[in-house]
């Protein structure tokens, strides 16, 4: 609650462009007298900050950064190279109590594919996926793909599991049907500004849990490639693949022939689910597709009357397959019923409720993939080793 008043007072203005967003903070409890030398102090702080998001320092994981001065305002002009506006709000936050001043965030977002493939209207392409299903995959996604938005991403979400689709009513869309400008490339649909692609959109559920394998990777195929994304407007920053569950042909088959930047496992904290998190974990490394990091979903129960966190389903077993496997640990979600009453409805737990705990748990993950996805495959950041390169399964 403390908290959440805190974004109250502070966030004065919210102003978003087609290119920049800039959010400003005023401190109501501000006396006007500033101490010495605060843009070197700003700058001194953002250099020294660290997180998961910047362990290098903020300033050396950005694109580029500007400090300006309109009398008692410091703009902090960002520009970045994968989303992360919740954690620099917090970051505006701190100064503006810290060193009594206001502070304008200007953020401009220069998102660059980490691979290059022939799909237009596409910068990046990030594979959510599980060993086996039941484990709340595709409701991660649909929350991830909005996730990723509300830190400033243009995001699609395309549904790859043929036989079973659910994305269309998790979206609260499933009854409407896309269209075709020129005859040759469908019209995503948008539901809350995501865009978004299913074969539920184009077959009724009947007819798509008859498919044979070579048919569904088929019809897959041309979503992905004969969907104009990038419609009148920008390119997509991320498209989200929800993956049908499972380590069968068809997974192997969309793994290998989709241009893939990165894939993210899904799994409960139960061992079973691990088993099989950890057989999705070795299906990406055979078909060389790096794998970002494992979100652990209904890792406890919160008690809404005492607060008290029950392990219902085991603990610590995503953190145990994280460091076994030297993969990242990008959250841990929890069992929740909102969760699913938005998922029945509809709706999605980020938009139902803008300041929730479940929402802001689900924006850091958001936040902690696309700073890997940069982090550890981009060529331009300070942080990459090596340029990883995918390769086809059979060399």
């Amino acid at each position: 609650m403390i908290v959440q008043n805190l974004r109250r007072i502070f966030i004065n203005n919210y102003y978003k462009s087609s290119e920049k967003l800039t959010i400003m903070f005023k401190n109501p409890f501000s006396s006007n007298k500033p101490e010495e030398n605060v843009s070197d102090r700003i700058t001194e702080f953002l250099s020294e900050y660290q997180s998961e998001l910047f362990p290098g320092g903020v300033i050396n994981s950005v694109s580029a950064f500007n400090i300006a001065q309109n009398k008692q305002t410091y703009i902090l002009e960002f520009t970045l190279p994968f989303p992360c506006q919740g954690e620099l709000e917090d970051i505006a936050r701190e100064l503006v109590t810290h060193l009594d001043i206001d502070i304008e965030l200007a953020l401009t977002l220069n998102i660059k594919p980490v691979r290059t493939h022939n799909i237009s209207g596409i910068k990046n392409i990030i594979a959510i996926a599980s060993g086996k299903g039941g484990v709340g995959k595709s409701t991660t996604s649909v929350n991830l793909a909005y996730a990723l938005m509300a830190e400033g991403a243009k995001v699609g979400i395309l549904d790859a599991d043929i036989y079973g689709p659910s994305i269309p009513t998790m979206l609260g869309i499933e009854n409407q049907r896309p269209s075709s400008v020129d005859g040759k490339l469908m019209q995503p649909l948008l539901a809350n500004g995501l865009t978004a692609m299913s074969i539920g959109f184009l077959v009724s559920d009947t007819d798509a849990t008859v498919w044979r394998g070579p048919m569904a990777s088929s019809a897959f195929s041309q979503m992905l490639n004969e969907t104009a994304w990038q419609g009148d407007g920008a390119p997509l920053d991320y498209l989200i693949i929800d993956m049908p569950p499972g380590t069968g042909d068809i997974q192997l088959t969309l793994a290998q022939k989709v241009p893939v930047a990165a894939a993210t496992i899904v799994t409960t904290p139960q061992d079973i689910a691990l088993k099989d998190a950890v057989k999705g974990i070795n299906m990406f490394d055979k078909v060389k597709v790096p794998v970002l990091g494992v979100i652990e979903n209904m890792s406890y129960h919160l008690c809404e009357n005492c607060g008290h966190h029950s392990h219902l389903f085991g603990q610590g077993g995503a953190e145990h397959i994280a460091s076994q496997y030297k993969v990242d640990l990008l959250g841990q979600l929890p069992l929740n019923i909102h969760i699913r009453e938005d998922s029945d409805a509809g709706k999605s737990s980020v938009l139902a409720n803008t300041t929730s705990e479940i929402t802001m748990l689900y924006r850091k993950i958001a936040r902690n993939m696309a700073a890997q996805l940069y982090n550890q495959l981009d060529a331009n950041s300070p942080y990459t080793a090596e340029i990883i390169t995918v390769k086809n399964i059979e060399e």
